[in-house]
């Protein structure tokens, strides 16, 4: 007879995964607040990719992208001894970048753009643009040029808030609930601004869509 606890694995595999996970961070930052620093890389290595990978998307410049990177990391060890494990490193580390570059965008006042290098795997969970890849392969190159530029154009066009909902959902692929805790609000308001941002997208891009 199968034990509750092996039932349990069963039906919540991906939870206990991350669970899993999170443990595994937690373990590595209490050695990082013990004093074993070089433990720290072992967390940079982790989640540098995702982090450049998001930074990138909200600013559409590998150099800044870079910088920010690293001063993500920088902001997170001098920060760490104050991390009590209450939320996941991963989460903590992602509101850190989130907020050192919308920082660095207010002060810049610069133009973000995102990325689309990799645009069927970016694209493709994503309502707002199943029509505008509903294309045949002949016409793809073409699309894939005005679509940036389209998308682009509209996305400017949105606050900061809501331009960070989307590239977190539609491009990182984080759930409702990991965007919240990394923006510091409700399920419900993440939601909320999804919605209204998916409205706004649509209506600048009723033309190209029609």
């Amino acid at each position: 007879m199968a034990t509750s606890e092996s039932v349990t694995k069963t039906i919540f595999p991906a939870q206990e995964a991350e669970v899993s996970q999170r443990d595994l961070d937690w373990a590595v930052v209490q050695k990082v607040q013990s004093g074993n620093v070089g433990a720290y890389d072992q967390l940079v290595q982790k989640y540098r990719e995702q982090i450049f990978s998001v930074v990138y998307n909200m600013t559409s410049n590998r150099e800044d992208a870079s910088d920010l990177t690293q001063e993500t990391f920088i902001k997170a060890f001098q920060a760490i001894a104050r991390f009590k494990g209450k939320s996941s490193f991963f989460t903590w580390v992602y509101r850190i970048a989130i907020n050192t570059t919308m920082t660095f965008l207010k002060k810049r006042s610069r133009r973000r753009f995102i990325s689309y290098e990799n645009i069927d795997e970016e694209v493709s969970n994503s309502e707002i643009f199943e029509r505008l890849t509903a294309k045949n392969q002949t016409e793809k190159g073409a699309l894939i040029n005005e679509l940036q530029e389209k998308l682009n154009d509209a996305l400017q066009k949105l606050s900061l808030k809501h331009r960070t909902v989307v590239i977190l959902h539609e491009i990182e692929g984080l759930e409702h609930a990991e965007i919240a805790e990394i923006t510091k609000t409700s399920v419900g308001t993440v939601r909320s601004r999804l919605h209204y941002a998916k409205q706004q997208l649509q209506g600048y891009l009723k033309d190209y869509l029609g």
